[in-house]
């Protein structure tokens, strides 16, 4: 075993404080991971607080996890030591069912193991906010050298969460996709669908995120509160992905679609939204769908096209010590787009 340093919540209500646990070392199928850098998601604070259930306490957050290959067990080919390395979602999943063999693991039919608060039989995983993680390096990403390695690790959940539906639609060129929100996902969603060729049109209920709307390569943008500018996107739209987690009017956004558009919903909002007016889906044969990350091969075809057209995640640096404050600031949508923690500064603080 390895003494591993990380931040925790005790509790729900405890703020995340230095914690040392241990970590197995790498059999002959793992890698360690020495990391560098982990984004912050609105999932890790969800679970650190209890908000959606089930949290084993105490709980290490972390999902964007991106670092450096320090030991490779006896059976490892894909890594080797010195190789850049990140970790998403999920460390683990059944292997056997039909998900699984189709390499779409993150719908495992037995569940995949969550890279925290995942693990099986109810022993818990510790995830990214920590100095070193040790991982199947099956469930491992290979990340290219020469990109800014911390706004790479937000890719590892908001990228592939915004990459995998649209791939999943064929989003391309000749194609007008909408992006519901412009937050840690939205941010992502534009980017990538203006590198797939598709005309990008952001929704927004904030008439001050225009600018930075366009900066990030949409090309219009919509105030959803502004009847008569969403009426000029009425049955025009290929595809929506809807990235707000928060409880809203669909219909709206469902009249914008074309015959035969979809909404897919990437959003946890913490009710449910309204239930739609069906006349809106069957008059235009309109669908709306869901989506959630996506296996590991496509994780990695992800990380490959981000790179290949310089795609990352705009982020503000953290330390350690800021991750409560950061927390406080990210319900209040005050970041642009993703905090990312320097795991360097972990040392400063640990217990």
């Amino acid at each position: 075993m390895s003494l591993c340093h990380g931040i925790a919540a005790a509790a729900a209500d405890a703020p995340l404080a230095p914690w040392s646990f241990e970590r197995r070392e790498p059999g002959p199928n793992d890698i360690r991971i020495d990391i560098a850098y982990c984004g912050v998601c609105h999932s890790d604070l969800h679970t650190a607080r209890g908000e959606w259930g089930g949290t084993m306490f105490p709980c290490v957050p972390g999902h964007e996890i991106v670092g450096t290959v320090t030991a490779v067990g006896s059976a490892v080919t894909a890594f080797k030591v010195g190789d850049l390395a990140g970790v998403g979602c999920m460390v683990d999943s059944c292997r056997t069912c039909d998900s699984c063999k189709e390499g779409e693991e993150q719908y495992c039919q037995n569940g995949m193991t969550g890279t925290y608060n995942g693990g099986p039989d109810g022993v818990n995983t510790y995830g990214g906010y920590s100095d070193h993680i040790v991982v199947d390096a099956g469930y491992a990403l290979h990340i290219q050298q020469g990109q800014d390695l911390a706004a790479v690790a937000p890719l590892l959940c908001a990228g592939i969460t915004t990459y995998s539906p649209l791939a999943h639609w064929k989003v391309g060129p000749g194609q007008r996709v909408g992006v519901v929100g412009l937050g840690g996902l939205g941010h992502m969603a534009v980017k990538i669908a203006k590198a797939m060729g598709a005309e990008v049109v952001l929704f927004t209920t904030s008439e001050s995120k225009r600018a930075d709307a366009l900066r990030l390569g949409a090309d219009v943008v919509v105030n959803s509160k502004d009847k008569a500018q969403m009426q000029a996107q009425a049955n025009r739209l290929h595809f929506i992905l809807n990235t707000v987690a928060a409880s809203h009017n669909l219909d709206p956004l469902i009249g914008c679609l074309r015959r035969d558009g979809t909404m897919c919903l990437v959003g946890a909002p913490e009710h449910a939204h309204p239930s739609p007016q069906v006349f809106g889906l069957i008059l235009h044969r309109r669908s709306i769908a869901g989506s959630l990350i996506g296996g590991i091969r496509e994780t990695q075809e992800m990380l490959d096209f981000c790179a290949r057209h310089g795609i990352t995640a705009d982020i503000e640096m953290i330390r350690a010590d800021e991750i409560n404050t950061a927390y406080e600031r990210m319900l209040k949508g005050d970041v642009k787009y993703r905090f990312v923690i320097d795991m360097a500064t972990l040392q400063d603080v640990a217990a």
